[in-house]
C-alpha cells in the first residue's frame, strides 16, 4: 500500500495486542543504545507516552520522526532493529511512514521494516512486514505541537 499522510502533532501511539489497552512507551532506564521503547500499559504522566510525530524534512512526501514530547532531543533510534529513545542528532533520529491497514495504521522503517509489539512489557521489534495484529497500531491525535 501507498504511505498516508500523517498530521504532525502530539500523539499516543497504540498498540493492538491481546490484554489491557497498551501505549508506545519509553522505558525509564537507559541500556546499550538508550532507553528501550515498549508497549505498557496507559500511565496518568504524558511524559513517557505522548509523541511528537513530524516530518523529517519539510518537503512533501518525507517520512517522518517521532520523539518525545516533553524531551525535544529524545527521539526514536532503531539500532540492532528494536526502537530505542536517545538524545542524538536530529539525523539520527529513524525514519517510519505509515500505511492504512484494516483496523489501523502499519508504521514502518525506512528500510521496510514493521514495528511490532509482541507482548505487553516486550521491546519494540522491526520485522518484516506480515498481516498480524501486533504490527497494527493506532494513532491517537493528542494536540497541535504548538501547544505542548
Amino acid at each position: 500500500m501507498p504511505p498516508i499522510p500523517v498530521r504532525p502533532g502530539i500523539y499516543k501511539i497504540h498498540a493492538h495486542i491481546i490484554g489491557p489497552s497498551a501505549v508506545l512507551t519509553a522505558t525509564e532506564h537507559a541500556t546499550k543504545h538508550g532507553a528501550p521503547v515498549i508497549t505498557d500499559r496507559l500511565q496518568p504522566l504524558p511524559i513517557e507516552q505522548e509523541w511528537i510525530i513530524e516530518p523529517a524534512e519539510p518537503v512533501p512526501g518525507a517520512p517522518y520522526v517521532i520523539r518525545l514530547a516533553y524531551h525535544e532531543e529524545a527521539g526514536i533510534v532503531s539500532p540492532e532493529d528494536r526502537l530505542w529513545v536517545n538524545s542524538v542528532p536530529r539525523a539520527e533520529f529513524a525514519k517510519f511512514t505509515f500505511e492504512s491497514v484494516i483496523g489501523g495504521v502499519k508504521i514502518l522503517s525506512d528500510k521496510g521494516l514493521a514495528l511490532r509489539a509482541g507482548h505487553r512489557g516486550a521491546q519494540i521489534e522491526l520485522v518484516p512486514p506480515k498481516p498480524e495484529f501486533q504490527e497494527t497500531w493506532t494513532l491517537e491525535f493528542v494536540r497541535p505541537i504548538s501547544e505542548d
